[in-house]
């Protein structure tokens, strides 16, 4: 006994070391670090090398180009990327000269400030990456506005900041062409811990005395991340030439691996059912525990191919895994033998085999993803089956969408004129207090406004925390330490810190740039505790500019989008429905429109998801319907659980219902139902009209409920298509 508490004990310490060990392992091959450590070298190397030849001035001014496209080089496909750098550097360097001529003058310089904040802050209708390049120009006016020297002078730095962002660019590229896969790599791994995430917040509905809306709201954020990470994926695997050209067994791995992990999330979100009645009937019989258990080692499994497709290596599929899911379907079908006495309903026995099939399922899916690794190199490697291009989404740069937003209508215009004010405002307060860095409060205003309130105000927070916190260990760190290579080795630390948490952890990431500017100031003996405290102030006063100004100036708020954002989950649920149903209804079938329609649910639902989360960040007035508009969330998402479980049923589960046509009414009635709430947020209808439900009975069939589960989920899905009718017409907006 004791030996066994020993082993026990030992199991639980090891995982504990293991897990902390294992969060670092995954941090230093992500993504983040490898952006944090090629920026560092693309921004400090330029000024370590000129410095060892006493032109440290010039070598900073190569770091600044450097520095300013970095800005733009983001996760993505390399073709954009590259594009993304190479406009940027154009752009960079011919408003390096514009900024260096006419700083001289407040009124030129005040006017060239204004017309770029605008037109660079409307490249926001040209996605996430054209607006950095918009933030990357405004970026090397601010820095450049109180760098006052003659003309001369203004074009030699203005070629090297050119030649400081062609070089960042070169490595970019340099870095991608070593390991052009492993981006893609490092992304994918990163969507699938997204999925296993999921997985284990789906777990806590076996949990006793959960807290079933925590868990569902988490459940709703962690379905908005797994479609950003899948979304990015996607974008990388359908315009890498390598992988499109079909000429690697690696990119033909990578595919078959995404692809799966799409069919694999769709068994996830299939599993939905009423557990609060699945608790009250069997927490006595303890069988839900194992069902968690089970759940959260599947969970575990999809860690591992996360790591392996990380760092190289081969996941081996635990037994312990397969042991619990066979204990489970033991414990089943022991539990259906004792219920003789009929202790639990027929349909909560039913409910539970149909979740162990899942597991099952869900477990086939992985140990196939497990055998796609032992055949990774091989040439022999099977080629997906996937209609690329209609997966890719393409943005259009026409002037016409430029033009056509021109109008306050366009919550991107609003946010510019916004941009443009603030601006201006903090470039006159600038000159006011004369600080002898007051350009920071500038740089605050620059990455903290962004389009919506809710955005700007965490931004907000984010920035001053994380400057307050970070002026003082700056300060601490000057104070104490003399030694100018343990000096270096902080600076080094703090800017791999800086940019490796910038897209991950914003707080952080502020954290670690703001020793890094204030021991970089001391290396070139400019350094003081008064330089952290005008930073402090500067960023205090820039942040409360950019705040009072998304609340009062051209506010844009959430509830403005709602209408759109409920509409398209609606046409995308009907979509979604009609393409499962077809698998009931019709011989020919098409795959790629199934698959799209798919998608489409998962893009419609996280942005209505994330929409809702950010109202709750906004004033109180301006929360509107936030009660139904959160009943409204939860029903679409029931919605698209219930229909990936009929879809499922065909494809992988057995029934023995197979009188299809008798259920065309209820399906017909079903359409009909999403038809008119889409009409009802539409027009603003405060009634409903007296649509009926189609019962089972009706279409004249005979079933005992829980024998057929398809007739069932038909009926499923009309009921909430019905309550999401009724729904439609409490929210006027």
């Amino acid at each position: 006994m004791r030996q066994q508490k020993a082993m026990v004990l030992c199991y639980f310490c090891t995982m504990q070391i293991r897990q902390p060990i294992r969060n670092i392992q995954d941090f230093l091959l992500s993504t983040y670090f490898a952006d944090g450590l090629r920026i560092t070298i693309g921004v400090l190397l330029p000024s370590l090398i000129l410095a060892q030849f006493g032109m440290l001035k010039y070598g900073m001014t190569l770091s600044l180009g450097a520095l300013c496209v970095s800005v733009v080089d983001t996760p993505g496909p390399m073709v954009h990327r590259r594009n993304a750098m190479l406009v940027t550097t154009v752009l960079i360097f011919v408003f390096s000269i514009l900024t260096g001529l006419t700083n001289k003058n407040h009124y030129f310089i005040a006017a060239l400030l204004a017309a770029s904040s605008f037109i660079f802050s409307m490249f926001y209708i040209y996605g996430v990456r054209a607006a950095s390049v918009g933030t990357a120009v405004l970026l090397i006016i601010v820095l450049s506005i109180d760098d006052i020297r003659p003309w001369q002078d203004v074009i030699r730095h203005s070629f090297l900041v050119l030649a400081g962002s062609v070089w960042y660019t070169g490595l970019s590229y340099f870095v991608y062409r070593l390991r052009p896969f492993r981006l893609l790599q490092q992304s994918l791994s990163d969507s699938i811990w997204e999925v296993a995430e999921f997985l284990r917040e789906k777990a806590k509905f076996y949990h006793q005395n959960t807290n079933y809306d925590k868990t569902y709201a988490d459940l709703l954020q962690l379905q908005v991340s797994v479609h950003e990470k899948q979304d990015a994926v996607r974008e990388l695997l359908f315009r890498t030439r390598e992988i499109v050209r079909d000429s690697s067994p690696e990119g033909r791995f990578l595919l078959l691996v995404f692809v799966d992990m799409v069919d694999l999330f769709e068994q996830v979100m299939s599993t939905y059912y009423n557990y609060q009645q699945l608790h009250e009937q069997f927490d006595k019989a303890g069988i839900l525990k194992d069902y968690e258990m089970a759940i959260k080692r599947i969970s575990y499994a999809l860690d591992d191919i996360a790591f392996a497709l990380k760092s190289g290596g081969k996941p081996n599929l635990s037994k312990r895994l397969l042991i619990e899911i066979e204990r489970l379907k033991i414990k089943i079908n022991q539990l259906e033998r004792e219920n003789t006495d009929q202790k639990y309903s027929t349909i909560g026995i039913i409910a539970l085999k149909n979740i162990e099939v899942n597991i099952e399922n869900i477990l086939a899916r992985v140990k196939t993803i497990y055998s796609y690794f032992k055949i990774r190199t091989s040439k022999d490697i099977r080629q997906a089956e996937v209609d690329k291009d209609k997966f890719i989404t393409r943005q259009k740069f026409d002037f016409d969408i430029f033009k056509d937003n021109l109008t306050y209508s366009s919550s991107t215009f609003r946010h510019s004129l916004r941009v443009t004010v603030v601006m201006m405002l903090g470039f006159i307060v600038a000159e006011v207090l004369n600080f002898s860095h007051s350009y920071w409060i500038l740089l605050t205003i620059l990455v903290i406004s962004k389009p919506g309130f809710s955005l700007t105000k965490e931004r907000n927070y984010q920035r001053l925390i994380g400057t307050t916190i970070g002026a003082f260990v700056g300060m601490g760190v000057l104070t104490y330490i003399d030694d100018r290579h343990t000096l270096f080795v902080i600076l080094l630390i703090c800017m791999i810190g800086s940019y490796s948490f910038q897209r991950k952890n914003y707080v952080v990431s502020v954290l670690f740039m703001t020793p890094y500017i204030l021991i970089l100031f001391d290396f070139l003996g400019m350094g003081s505790i008064a330089l952290a405290r005008e930073r402090i102030y500067d960023t205090f006063i820039g942040s409360g500019i950019a705040l009072l100004a998304s609340y009062s100036l051209f506010p844009t708020w959430e509830h403005e989008k709602l209408k759109e954002a409920m509409i398209n989950i609606l046409k995308a649920n009907k979509a979604y429905y009609e393409q499962v149903a077809r698998l009931y209804f019709e011989k020919n079938y098409n795959r790629t429109d199934y698959k799209l329609a798919r998608k489409e649910v998962y893009v419609s639902t996280a942005n209505l998801a994330s929409l809702f989360q950010r109202m709750f960040s906004e004033p109180k007035s301006k929360q509107l319907f936030i009660k139904e508009v959160h009943q409204f969330t939860t029903l679409n998402h029931l919605l698209s659980s219930y229909i990936a479980t009929l879809s499922l049923y065909n494809k992988e589960h057995e029934f023995i219902f197979d009188n299809f046509d008798a259920l065309k009414p209820l399906s017909g009635n079903t359409d009909y139902l999403f038809d008119m709430a889409i009409e009802n947020l539409n027009l603003n209808k405060t009634t409903t009209d007296n649509v009926p439900l189609i019962r089972i009975s009706d279409s004249g069939l005979m079933i005992k409920k829980g024998e057929d589960l398809v007739p069932e989920q038909f009926d499923l899905i009309q009921k909430v298509a019905y309550d999401l009718y009724k729904l439609s017409a409490k929210i006027k907006i």
